[in-house]
């Protein structure tokens, strides 16, 4: 996972298991001669859903090339944090760029008038399941975990997916009486699928 995020102090750290959490020292974006968003841009009395509603329509336009929003989260704290991915792996660059971008927009609308906010931009975790179409076209030829509707749990390598189901590989038994099984669960039939991360 990686997450890129907007605080108070510099700080640059490298964790082990590939994750990689960036804390970018907080700073005023105002540049001369940009033009703040018009007041009815930001609803009056915004709620939690109205925040995010409104992060999201800043965000579109900074989703370029292969990127592509899988969710937002705002807590009380004003705590902002948006989970993005890409087709082609999300690099620190993007994540970097976005939020700088993001950072910018959300002050020059005054979504916060008094700048007490945070914003935080990242991969989801690799124990969150996946939640969009587009997530499982990427991991085409990855293991994954699937928990049916009844809990029953099927791990293979998914390889095919369609817009109502998806086709796992497997092998059922060992030695000789190995034998590779295909099984097409449909999207209906799926509580959560996880991606098996393979060390």
């Amino acid at each position: 996972m990686i997450i890129v995020n907007f605080y108070d102090r510099h700080l640059l750290h490298f964790w082990p298991f590939g994750t990689v959490n960036v804390h970018l020292q907080r700073i005023k974006m105002k540049q001369k001669g940009t033009e703040p968003f018009p007041s009815s841009f930001i609803p009056n009395d915004m709620n939690a859903s109205g925040q995010t509603e409104t992060v999201q329509k800043l965000l579109e336009p900074l989703l370029t090339e292969d990127v592509f929003l899988v969710g937002i989260k705002i807590k009380p704290t004003n705590n902002i944090k948006v989970y993005v991915d890409a087709d082609k792996g999300l690099g620190i660059e993007k994540c970097t760029r976005i939020n700088r971008a993001l950072y910018k927009s959300i002050e020059e609308a005054g979504l916060y008038p008094n700048g007490d906010f945070s914003l935080e931009v990242s991969s989801p975790g690799i124990d969150e399941p996946l939640k969009l179409l587009r997530q499982y076209n990427k991991n085409i030829g990855r293991d994954v975990q699937v928990q049916l509707s009844d809990d029953k749990l099927i791990t293979g390598k998914l390889t095919t997916v369609s817009e109502n189901d998806i086709t796992l590989e497997y092998t059922e038994g060992k030695n000789k009486k190995a034998v590779l099984k295909q099984e097409t669960i449909p999207f209906d039939n799926i509580k959560k699928t996880i991606v098996q991360i393979k060390f």
